[in-house]
Formats: C-alpha cells, structure tokens, sequence
C-alpha cells in the first residue's frame, strides 16, 4: 500500500524542479463568520475529498476560485494562505471572482450546459453565448493566475475538472516551450458522440483539452467515449495501442485512473476509543432510538438519484410493515447550485417526499426518514458512516462517487453494507456491493430490505473484500500512478516504478 509518506518522497525524487501546482474551481478551505467569528471549513465534494491528503503529502500548491465571506480576511496580498489552518502543509492560492463571472462560468457554462450534457440522467443543456463568453474569460484568468505564480519556473500543472477545458491550451501559449507538464482530471462521466455532439462549442472544449500531455479519467469507458468523440470530430491520429490522441505534432495519453480516498486516515478516525460515548450521542442527537440506521450522503443534485432513493424507502415499507420503528433512514444533503431553477425545483421535490413518506408511514414515536442540509464535520461524517448498518448510493450517472469508499474505510468493523447503482464508477471497482438500478423502484426496494437481513457472515465476507480493494488502491497510490504516467514522457524513462 501507498502511504503518504511514500508519496511526498516519490514527487520530491520525480519532480526535482517542477513545482507542483494543482488548479480547480472548488478550494479545499474556505473562511466564514459564525457567530461573528472568521472559523475554516472543508467544503463537500469529491475533488476536495481525494486531492487535500495528496496536496498536504506533496507540499505543493494549490489555486482555485475564493468561496468564503471571510476569504479576504484571512489571505496576504498575494492572495495566499497555508493550509490547513490547524497544521499548515500547503498553499492555497485564492482567485476573486466577480459576480457576473460566477453566475456565467459557475452556474451558466459549467453546470447548466457541461454538467447535464455529461450525466445521463435526462436533463437538458442550455448554452447561452454570455455564459461561453464568461467560461472563456475565467479560464484565462485562471491561466494568469497560474503563470504569476510560476514565473519562469518549470511546473507540473494538475488541472480538475470541466471548469477548466480552455485553460490547458492557455497556459501552453503563455508558457515557454517545455516549461510546463499539464494534466488532466476529469472527474465526471465523459459523454458518447451522440450526446457531445449537440454542445455548440465542442471543437473548442477538445481543443483546449488535447493541450495536455495527458487527461484521465475514472474508467475504461470515459476513456474509450473520448477517444471516439476526437476521432470524429477533429482531424487527428489515434493511437489506439499507446491510448494516445496526437494532433499538431502534440501527444496526448488517455488514461483510467479511478479516484480513491485517504483510507488510513478514516479508518483511524472511526477507530476511536470513545466510538461507544460518540455513537450513543449521535442517536439522542438525531432521535435514533434502538432502529438500524440507513445512510444517504450527497450534493443535493439531479444526477445524486435521492427521490429514486426515497421513493424505494416507501415501497419498501409498503412491502414489510414489520420494519416500522425499526429502521430510520438518514440523508445528508448538502445544497448545492439552488440558484439553478432545476436544483431548486430538486430540493422542492425531496421536501415533499419526505414529508409524504413520514406522514404515509409514522407512528406516534416514530417518522422512517430524517433529512439534514448542511455540512457535516468530517469527525461526525465518519461516525456515522461507522453506525450505518447500510449505506445507500443511488446515482443515476457518477464518474465515481467517493461517499461508497468513505463508507468502506470507517468499517473497521467489517460489517455494513453498501447499495451501489450500477451506474456509479465505483461500482466497476466494488463488485461485492449489492448493486441495483436506481430506475426499478422494486428491485430497488428489494435490495434495500436484503441489505437489511443479509446474514452477519456474508456482510463481513462482502466487506473485507472492499475494504482490501480500498485499502490498496487509495488515493496516495492513485496519485503516484497519475504523476508516474507523466514523468514517462517528460524524461523519456523506459519504466518509471510504481510507489
């Protein structure tokens, strides 16, 4: 297994002078006042998830877009903060963006046209040439950002996500020839032709993408779609042994690397020696009683499948009354984009359902679903990751979904088990989770309740296999894998050895 330690040595003999840059839009600390004071908190999502234990292994730095009322207050005048707070490892570089910016390239480019056009979960892209405009400026700032900060210096520049696809081409533009390595993390599903096909500015998003020395993504699949939308919509050679696209004399891999979390980390975590004093707070907290707990974690967003999910806790019931008063289903949802009328129309939907299914089913003592907004602590997050008897992750499309390794790591126990959609990226990886198809509300159902009585010998036989899949592949091992695809090019090695 890959440590952190191991990590932090293998960038520091393989990168020798290139500085480690990564660049998102999410950062992975922002500042808020409470109760008039400035406190740091970790935002929720994947990105945040995986790359801050490979950054704080690394020491490098990291630039991405202020989110924080209380940013400013806390940054130099470059702009600058070291992260975390409570042990300072890294940088974290914060670019300012207007709100016209966000509104066009946050909430207009990137998720009401890139976001639906990359999820099949039967959503439509809206492009508005205002919003491509301000996509095309953000990158570019972006693009300044990264190279004010790198000067004349080599850089190793770690790009996430679909906020940035014009920005690799920038930055080589801006950059003198062989100063920069560039990768790329996509880390949502990558569309089929068909679907990508219809986005006005697809020439554009593959041409700024085809700038990096190499993209990944989580599987196999993305790989094989992308490599199937260059090749009927750019001239170019595909290279389909190397997985290579070469276009202009400029070579770009296509790799599968599927994203993982810090396991040593949440297992310590949720191995606590007062878990028992924690545990029995947290159900007076949340009126848990003696029931077996079920627990949802999401973005509250369209493609996370929470009313396919609630609507197979209610068929459920319907089916076995006799799980009354004993089961309480818990989901954390974290808002997300409700300036979107979709996703407020979603948070609208889940309100009703959740109000429906305690009416329908409630007793005097008893409701079956509570639904919490809001960011959780991670200390707390993982207790009850360690409580859960039964995890439910029912995406409807995901390139990964991290909320199922999560759950993985904090049972030390080798008890619980996790519903998995088929169509989450995790599924390719944890094939000993009850899948399903979060479309068929009754095998749905039916899952859940299997999930519910499965025998104690089969849960730990299911869990120990994932948590040894989890445990080898984790996030300082992805990270190794991605940085050694790179060092092959950059310095012509015939084999780099994997950490």
């Amino acid at each position: 297994m890959t440590t952190k330690e191991d990590l932090h040595e293998f960038v520091q003999q393989k990168l020798g002078d290139y500085r480690f840059v990564v660049v998102s839009n999410r950062q992975p600390y922002e500042h808020v006042y409470k109760k008039g004071k400035i406190e740091c908190q970790r935002p929720s999502g994947g990105v945040i998830t995986a790359l801050d234990p490979v950054m704080q292994a690394s020491h490098g730095l990291w630039i991405a877009a202020s989110s924080g009322e209380a940013d400013h207050r806390v940054t130099d005048r470059h702009n600058k903060i070291q992260v975390p707070v409570d042990h300072p490892t890294y940088t974290l570089k914060r670019v300012w963006l207007t709100k016209p910016e966000e509104e066009g390239y946050y909430y207009g480019y990137s998720n009401d046209a890139l976001w639906p056009l990359c999820h099949m979960a039967f959503q439509r892209p809206v492009f508005k040439q205002e919003d491509w405009q301000h996509y095309i400026n953000v990158n570019q700032k972006f693009a300044l950002a990264v190279m004010e900060e790198i000067g004349d210096e080599k850089a190793f520049i770690w790009v996430q996500d679909y906020h940035f696809c014009l920005m690799p081409k920038m930055l080589k533009d801006m950059a003198a020839a062989n100063q920069l390595i560039i990768a790329h993390f996509w880390h949502i599903p990558w569309p089929s032709y068909e679907a990508f096909r219809i986005c006005p500015q697809k020439n554009e998003i593959l041409e700024g993408m085809l700038a990096n020395d190499m993209i990944g993504f989580h599987t196999h699949y993305h790989c094989n779609n992308f490599l199937e939308v260059v090749d009927r919509q750019l001239e170019s050679k595909i290279d389909r042994e190397r997985f290579s696209v070469i276009r202009k004399d400029h070579e770009t891999l296509i790799r599968p690397y599927p994203i993982s979390v810090d396991f040593d980390e949440i297992n310590r975590k949720t191995q606590s020696s007062d878990f028992s004093k924690v545990e029995s707070e947290l159900r007076e907290e949340l009126h848990l009683d003696n029931c077996q707990l079920l627990l949802g974690v999401d973005r509250i967003d369209y493609t996370k499948g929470i009313p396919e999910r609630l609507e197979a806790i209610d068929r459920m019931l319907e089916k076995h009354p006799e799980l009354k008063e004993k089961i309480i289903f818990l989901q954390i949802g974290v808002l997300s984009r409700i300036h979107l009328a979709k996703y407020k129309a979603l948070n609208d939907q889940i309100n009703a359902l959740v109000e429906r299914i305690n009416w329908k089913h409630s007793t005097a003592d008893w409701s079956p679903v509570i639904f919490t907004r809001g960011n959780m602590p991670s200390s707390k997050l993982m207790m009850l990751y360690r409580m859960a008897q039964v995890c439910i992750v029912s995406a409807l499309h995901d390139g990964m979904n991290l909320v199922a390794k999560e759950f993985i790591c904090a049972h030390g126990d080798d008890d619980g088990v996790l519903v998995l959609s088929q169509f989450a990226g995790s599924a390719r990886e944890l094939t000993e989770a009850t899948l399903i198809n979060p479309y068929d509300c009754e095998q749905f159902s039916d899952s859940i309740y299997q999930a519910l009585v499965m025998p104690a010998e089969e849960r730990r036989k299911r869990m120990v296999k994932m948590r040894e899949t989890v445990h080898e592949n984790n996030i300082f091992r992805w990270a190794a894998k991605f940085v050694s695809g790179l060092l092959k090019i950059e310095f012509k090695e015939k084999e780099v050895a994997e950490v």
